[in-house]
């Protein structure tokens, strides 16, 4: 039975929904696109940002840690979310937390640093589309309009009274991730399922 455990396929927090997430992308006509980012490695990493700890993570991840408030800064297949003065979120492809885990405490020697691997924590929700915006607008406090929530923000928020962080994706539309905990995700499509009903 052990053996069986260990090896049976991982099953996402929210496989149960993907056939209902595509419906709603393909009935929106383009409007908005729902899918769920199984898997992705999310480590958070807490240092002193003006330590020499920040700087040798920095050059062996090939990626520097943002400094300033609610930014993101990606390189490669890596992104690397500020979520306080001395405080990131890593996120990864899927199976390379180990990796990421070894080079951050490799590189910071010494230093004090905390590593933890909270891929299993959340998962991650893709919402883009050009009514990507206003979905989100029905259930989130913040400002997304572009000017003010636009490409490399990020922030710890609610959706529907779901705590998440919201991150501002960089690339041509793009879109959002939605970063929600495993236990809420279920919830969470649901809430989004029903207000991308104005769009079907």
């Amino acid at each position: 039975m052990a053996d069986t455990a260990l090896t049976a396929p991982l099953r996402s927090p929210l496989s149960h929904v993907a056939g209902r997430l595509a419906a709603a992308t393909h009935a929106s006509g383009g409007a908005i696109r729902l899918a769920e980012l199984p898997f992705l490695a999310q480590l958070n990493v807490r240092l002193d940002a003006k330590g020499a700890a920040a700087e040798a993570v920095g050059l062996a991840l090939d990626l520097q840690l943002p400094l300033q408030p609610n930014t993101v800064v990606r390189a490669g297949e890596l992104t690397a979310l500020w979520l306080g003065p001395d405080e990131w979120l890593l996120v990864g492809p899927p199976g390379s937390e180990r990796d990421l885990e070894s080079r951050i405490r490799e590189a910071a020697g010494d230093e004090p640093v905390s590593v933890i691997d909270v891929s299993a924590q959340r998962t991650t929700l893709l919402v883009t589309g050009p009514r990507a915006h206003d979905l989100l607008a029905h259930g989130c406090p913040l400002d997304l309009h572009p000017r003010v929530f636009g490409s490399g923000r990020c922030a710890q928020t609610t959706l529907g009274r779901t705590q998440i962080v919201l991150v501002a994706r960089d690339e041509p539309r793009a879109g959002f991730w939605v970063l929600v905990r495993s236990t809420f995700a279920g919830y969470l499509a649901d809430w989004l399922l029903d207000a991308a009903t104005e769009y079907l």
